[in-house]
């Protein structure tokens, strides 16, 4: 009889705890996102109906796989190429909008006034999406964090980007120049012109900027760790197009194993060179004048300010380890993307091309511009700002409601992902005019505040608290490079490049970007 009991009482308790999780699961992929999609719709905001787990994740990738195996005409007009996903929910649905993202509704905001409400939000309401185990393999710095952490790494890394130490780095952005500048000129070797695929040119030249910029006399050590981190992009990059499962990362496959030997490899590098680095700093051996030795002094002079405090006040050296990876993947990716798409479109159009090359040589002859002649390149300015413009690196920001929060008129609730589509507004005519998809850096003359109907419409590296730290560096960096290759080259686009604008981690080339290039 008892054990009659005890089998029931057992059968009860099983069936009271499948019953539960059968009741969260069905919580979770269903009475949650409808309850989303209720409180949503409510408001007049239009989108798409949900799908069961998979959301619209199917469709996207079909219209995205469909958009990139064509390339397109000679033109600016390259989001639908980009982004066709996107440009389809805002043109259907208006410019606040809802898609699915598996089972977690996604708000596009295409209005800069609310776009400015979220990135200015002061309540900590709306935070950094949670990022996939793939991504965080790369990097744990500065722009995965949030809350207090991330204040604290912000206010401990600003120093090392203030305009008085980037001037201290432009020689050393002038030494891999000349280094790129006299491959080139070996290349043309008294020929009238060269074809030159300047992706691969511009990436490596980024990468070597960088790496003397990140660890000064090191670089060479900074530069192989780099090689092995652009392998784990490859890999990373690789998984991230198949259908995520998760804990699939742990199963011993060839690549996972790969992509966990390169992280242990790298960390362990980057630990010896900042361990390394702190002992030549403390013994005098080294000057504070890169990137690395930089951190390592506003980390520690922050800790000898706030020793009573009971709180960690410093980096550990896990931390700046990590923010190590971070200069280079932020610090090479972008700029080589922004100068990449500067040599084709400057190809493309010589008229300005040759505007450009006049203000050089006017402002700094032949010889290599330092601070000063940088910041009166004026036409230069304009012109990368153009770039950034119709092909920024980042087509997107993304955000999401930690808690329910108003934005204008419209009240989110907790959970959902924020949209704002850089590519997308920065090619409205509703702000830069019916000109919006034309190639016109004379928009920029009076300033970036004056360029659009709306400031805010103009975003490349962010705004508000989240703006990318690394803005003057990439800017300057541009400028000395662009400069630089003005100074002894003409540039003429290839007939064998294919225009075909995608984006992987930044907007790239799809098949390369060949241009000739004539010694001058």
């Amino acid at each position: 009889m008892d054990d009659l009991v005890l089998h029931s009482l057992g059968f009860s308790l099983l069936l009271l705890l499948g019953l539960y999780g059968t009741g969260r699961i069905a919580y979770s992929i269903w009475w949650k996102p409808k309850s989303l999609e209720r409180k949503l719709k409510k408001q007049g905001i239009k989108g798409t109906p949900y799908k069961l787990l998979v959301g619209d994740m199917k469709n996207c990738i079909r219209m995205i796989t469909e958009a990139w195996s064509k390339p397109i005409n000679l033109t600016h007009q390259i989001v639908q190429r980009v982004d066709p996903f996107t440009l389809n929910i805002v043109q259907k649905y208006g410019k606040i909008s809802m898609f699915w993202n598996g089972k977690t509704p996604r708000l596009i905001i295409s209005d800069p006034e609310l776009m400015k409400e979220v990135l200015y939000n002061k309540q900590g309401h709306i935070q950094k999406p949670p990022v996939s185990p793939l991504i965080l393999i790369l990097a744990r710095g500065l722009t995965l964090l949030d809350g207090e952490k991330w204040a604290l790494h912000r206010r401990l890394i600003n120093p090392a980007f203030h305009l008085e130490k980037l001037k201290g780095m432009i020689p050393v952005f002038a030494i891999s120049c000349k280094e790129m500048i006299e491959q080139w000129k070996k290349m043309v070797n008294h020929q009238e012109a060269c074809e030159v695929d300047v992706w691969p040119e511009l990436q490596k030249t980024a990468k070597d900027i960088i790496s003397r910029a990140a660890f000064g006399s090191n670089y060479e050590e900074g530069k192989k760790i780099f090689q092995l981190q652009q392998e784990l992009v490859v890999l990373t990059v690789e998984a991230m197009r198949t259908l995520y499962i998760p804990g699939f990362r742990f199963v011993p496959t060839k690549k996972n194993q790969r992509r966990n030997k390169l992280n242990i490899e790298i960390t362990s590098m980057l630990r010896d060179v900042v361990e390394r680095k702190q002992n030549e700093m403390r013994t005098g051996q080294s000057r504070v004048d890169d990137l690395l030795s930089l951190l390592l002094h506003s980390s520690e002079q922050n800790s000898s300010e706030n020793a009573s405090s009971t709180k960690s006040n410093g980096l550990t050296i896990e931390e700046i380890v990590e923010e190590c990876k971070v200069f280079y993947l932020a610090g090479q990716e972008t700029t080589s993307a922004l100068l990449t798409w500067t040599m084709i479109v400057l190809a493309m159009h010589p008229d300005w091309q040759e505007k450009a090359r006049e203000e050089v040589l006017q402002i700094c002859g032949k010889k290599e511009p330092d601070f000063e002649a940088l910041t009166h390149l004026k036409i230069v300015t304009m012109i990368l700002n153009e770039i950034l413009r119709l092909y920024p690196p980042v087509i997107a920001l993304y955000q999401q409601t930690h808690k329910e929060t108003k934005i204008g008129d419209i009240t989110i609730p907790a959970g959902v992902d924020l949209t704002l589509p850089t590519l997308l507004i920065h090619h409205d005519p509703e702000f830069w005019g019916d000109d919006a998809e034309e190639f016109r850096p004379d928009r920029f003359s009076e300033g970036v505040s004056k360029a659009s109907k709306d400031h805010f419409a103009f975003f490349p590296f962010s705004w508000g608290p989240r703006t990318c730290i690394g803005q003057n560096f990439a800017m300057l960096e541009a400028k000395m490079v662009l400069a630089m290759i003005l100074q002894h080259f003409s540039l003429e686009l290839s007939p064998s490049y294919i225009h075909a604008p995608c984006t992987v981690m930044t907007m790239q080339p799809q098949h390369g970007a060949q241009v000739f290039i004539r010694q001058l």
